[in-house]
């Protein structure tokens, strides 16, 4: 898999993470698509999450179309965060 997100709304997760699994259905609900990536999956998505939470495998990480990332933010965060850069 690829860490490369430019252009798409992409969530990096794991598959027990709690806070993932209620932003994804969040987002659902709005109708935010986005591209979703299991960092226990993939290594090199883990290292990519890693090198923008100082080391720290914290999820869900939110990368936006313009490369810009935040980390467990709200459905609400997220979809503003969208609508200003559209």
């Amino acid at each position: 898999m690829s860490t490369t997100t430019t252009g798409q709304l992409t969530m990096y997760t794991t598959t027990w993470c709690g806070f993932c699994r209620r932003l994804k259905t969040q987002l659902a609900r709005e109708g935010i698509h986005m591209v979703e990536i299991d960092i226990e999956q993939d290594t090199a998505a883990a290292e990519y999450v890693m090198s923008i939470n100082g080391g720290n495998m914290t999820v869900p990480t939110v990368v936006f179309p313009d490369g810009t990332a935040v980390t467990n933010p709200s459905a609400k965060d997220v979809k503003t965060r969208l609508a200003s850069i559209s």
